[in-house]
């Protein structure tokens, strides 16, 4: 009788911790599992956990976010929740000096250093904490940029287009050069 009435309150509490669950928002569930609340941008109204910590969360369309550096967001983006630390994070990209480089994971080993890491797969990116205490506002990106910078093209081809460019106005100054003399 006995662990009749322990199954039932089990089932029960489960059913309860679920329930509540549903109503936190993502920022909330983040905030619960140690990690700052402004990883995410605003305005994310859908988002899925499972109870081993594995989510999604839905935008409204593929946005930036200028932090330190630019924090770029797919529609969805998922990844694995446990306390302090986001892995197999998909659908997020960082942007350093001129490249893309997906953000495979993200942590806070001891929030008193006020330090975040964000593994972008060649090294760990250290970020100040503060940054992210709040969400940021994300601005839409056309659908042509979103590729580009999935590619981790995006600031490569303009920056190669304008030396291009320069290195261009420069040939044809040595060959006028050459030519009056």
């Amino acid at each position: 009788m006995v662990p009749l009435i322990l199954l039932i309150s089990l089932i029960f509490s489960r059913t309860i911790s679920a329930n509540s669950q549903s109503h936190e928002s993502i920022y909330e569930v983040l905030r619960a599992h140690g990690l700052p609340m402004g990883l995410l941008p605003k305005g994310v109204k859908e988002f899925n956990i499972d109870d081993k910590g594995r989510f999604e969360v839905h935008l409204d369309e593929a946005c930036n976010a200028k932090f330190e550096s630019e924090l770029h967001y797919e529609r969805n983006v998922s990844g694995s929740l446990s306390y302090g630390q986001i892995g197999a994070l998909s659908g997020i990209s960082a942007q350093e000096l001129f490249l893309w480089f997906p953000v495979k994971g993200i942590r806070v080993d001891i929030p008193s250093s006020g330090l975040i890491y964000f593994d972008v797969g060649v090294v760990f990116k250290q970020f100040s904490l503060s940054l992210f205490e709040s969400p940021r506002e994300c601005m839409a990106v056309p659908a042509v940029d979103v590729e580009r910078i999935r590619g981790g093209k995006f600031l490569v081809e303009e920056v190669v287009k304008s030396q291009s460019g320069v290195l261009r106005f420069q040939l044809d100054q040595e060959s006028s050069v050459r030519d009056v003399l």
